[in-house]
């Protein structure tokens, strides 16, 4: 099975967040991928590999991809002080799979170390082995009624969620598998794989109301 097709959807965005500048965490994983979207959508993008890369970022993606080689890469950098500080100051910060177990204050495996900036509990590999991938289509309570094709690769899921965090996607079964606390926003699955820009417009929206620039307003 290919777990991997483009949705029916494309809502480009247009010119209309050019003063925005969000980077992606390129270490590893998949970043090409959404930089291709935020550029499409209109916003400037740029890859993010070494701390002074965050400086004058609005909001920062950290893609999916392996979670404990991106760990620890993140270490060899230098950039989890500085990522959590970008948090910190409220900036918008979004994970996506592995983005998202690195955003959570715990993991129920010892490996890889999160950064621990949301109160979320994730289970990593949730769904079993690459094979196991799969698309389904799920309503994310700020977009449109339209259902957004989910696709989840080797997926972590959300098994604690602390009473800041808000849930907007779940499956069937309940568990969240989107989730924003404030500044932050976790994906268990890869908008960047869909040619459905709602999710990534999404967090454009919450950089823009939460970058620097808009509070001087």
């Amino acid at each position: 099975m290919s777990c991997v097709s483009e949705s029916i959807l494309n809502t480009d965005g247009g010119s209309q967040h050019k003063a925005l500048n969000i980077g992606v965490l390129a270490v590893q994983g998949d970043f090409a991928e959404h930089i291709a979207i935020l550029r499409r959508i209109g916003v400037a993008a740029r890859e993010v590999r070494l701390p002074e890369q965050l400086d004058g970022l609005d909001g920062l993606i950290i893609p999916g991809g392996e979670s404990t080689t991106l760990s620890r890469l993140m270490s060899i950098y230098s950039l989890r002080e500085p990522i959590a500080r970008m948090a910190g100051e409220g900036r918008a910060v979004w994970g996506t799979c592995a983005g998202m177990i690195m955003l959570a204050n715990e993991i129920t495996e010892q490996d890889p170390v999160p950064l621990g900036l949301m109160d979320i509990g994730v289970q990593r590999n949730a769904f079993g082995r690459q094979v196991d991938s799969f698309e389904q289509p799920l309503p994310i309570g700020p977009l449109s009624a339209e259902p957004y094709n989910c696709i989840f690769i080797r997926a972590p899921v959300v098994i604690r969620v602390g009473p800041l965090v808000d849930v907007l996607a779940s499956l069937d079964d309940g568990r969240p598998v989107a989730v924003k606390q404030g500044n932050l926003l976790a994906t268990a699955f890869h908008p960047e794989l869909t040619r459905d820009t709602r999710v990534h417009q999404y967090f454009v929206g919450l950089a823009e109301s939460n970058s620097p620039a808009s509070s001087l307003q």
